[in-house]
């Protein structure tokens, strides 16, 4: 009874640190010349789960890069730092205009998963999100030509009943037929099909926070810090923070 238990406990575990990702916050609006809080997530926002800096978990993932993507494309690397639950900083828009904050982690130790009949991977995590300064909405930057990426494609400011659309891509196109998950708190998600331009619709019923997620896994070998995998195990996310 103890081992049935235990192989119990740690299936859950297994279940658990997939179902976990990273994702980017800030303000969906911003102002030029004025500075704004950015922050980084590790956990499973649906379940309130938010892992410490300073715990395992967070550590294994802490070789991430951020930056700012101005409405011309000019690329800013943000400096964060450490805090208890999230790492934080500030970028400061300059003008007007539809900025992308880009979170970008391909820096991760390889995992073995075969006891669990995943196999040996090597995980890359990518996240967005969307500051409109003024009144000139536009899709969000697509940074991320080695894996997935989520742009916000939505032509008018993010609100409460509004609709918002989403295109997937992989390595810089589209894909189509992918399910993508929405989330919001107290275990609430809703899954969804891209269309064939990879694009998905939606409202936002609540006045809350919504992270979209997406996965696929890259069924190429390779060998990363000296330790071979199977396959890499891409996810994206997109986090619409209203209601706060």
């Amino acid at each position: 009874m103890k081992k049935c238990i235990l192989l119990l406990v740690t299936l859950m575990a297994c279940s658990n640190a997939f179902a976990h990702f990273m994702w980017i916050e800030t303000a969906t609006t911003g102002k030029a010349g004025k500075k704004q809080e950015v922050k980084v997530f590790f956990g499973e926002y649906t379940y309130g789960l938010q892992e410490k800096v300073a715990g395992d978990a967070f550590a294994k993932m802490k070789n991430f890069e951020v930056w700012a993507i101005a409405p011309n494309g000019e690329k800013t690397t943000l400096t964060l730092q450490p805090g208890e639950d999230f790492y934080s900083g500030y970028f400061t828009p300059a003008t007007n205009g539809t900025y992308t904050l880009v979170l970008n982690n391909n820096k991760i130790d390889v995992v073995d998963y075969t006891q669990y009949n995943f196999g040996i991977f090597k995980t890359h995590y990518h996240s967005t999100a969307k500051v409109v300064v003024g009144d000139k909405v536009a899709d969000t930057a697509s940074l991320n030509p080695d894996g997935l990426t989520i742009v916000d494609a939505t032509k008018k400011l993010s609100a409460h009943k509004a609709e918002t659309t989403l295109t997937v891509l992989y390595k810089g196109q589209p894909i189509k037929e992918t399910e993508i998950t929405i989330f919001v708190a107290d275990q609430w998600s809703k899954k969804l099909t891209t269309d064939e331009n990879g694009t998905v619709k939606f409202t936002l019923p609540w006045n809350t926070k919504y992270v979209a997620e997406v996965t696929k896994k890259e069924e190429v070998p390779g060998t990363y810090n000296d330790k071979e995998y199977q396959f890499i195990y891409h996810c994206a996310t997109y986090a619409l923070p209203l209601g706060k």
